[in-house]
């Protein structure tokens, strides 16, 4: 299946939304440190609901430790700076959505690291800065999903 990556996520209810998300559509959740929050927070828990207990969410002190993780694994930048739509690309399972935190998105230094090819924006008005965290992942992940037919969703 897919993956998603949140760079040192901020807002404890956009993370609770992610982890329901991906309780739902099966993706893994990585957490890359440092949070904004104690993952026991009470609005990160009312926002997942009882969901926790059927996602898959690891955590990694830093950024060079996730990248170790994920091997070879393809890794897309989700980011307003993006050269690419997100509905322009085709993904495959395994590859990773990566997203920055919801105050300063991802740094550069974790920019320049992957290919400009592999960054991806969502399109938006003119003038806006960015969408919010859990939507732009809940955007971008059903995507990915739905090229893969869906696989694993239950059926009618």
């Amino acid at each position: 299946m897919f993956n998603i990556a949140l760079f040192e996520p901020q807002v404890p209810p956009n993370t609770g939304n992610i982890i329901r998300l991906v309780a739902n559509n099966g993706f893994t959740l990585h957490l890359i440190e440092p949070l904004g929050f104690d993952l026991q927070e009470k609005n990160l828990r009312r926002a997942g609901l009882d969901y926790h207990d059927l996602s898959k969410v690891y955590r990694y002190p830093n950024y060079l430790e996730f990248s170790k993780a994920m091997g070879d694994a393809r890794i897309y930048a989700c980011t307003s700076k993006g050269k690419l739509s997100y509905d322009e690309v085709t993904y495959q399972p395994g590859d990773v959505l990566l997203f920055g935190s919801e105050t300063a998105g991802l740094p550069p230094e974790i920019l320049d690291g992957i290919l400009a090819e592999r960054r991806l924006r969502i399109p938006m008005m003119p003038n806006n800065r960015s969408l919010n965290l859990s939507n732009a992942v809940a955007i971008i992940s059903y995507e990915a999903w739905r090229q893969s037919g869906f696989s694993g969703a239950a059926t009618k």
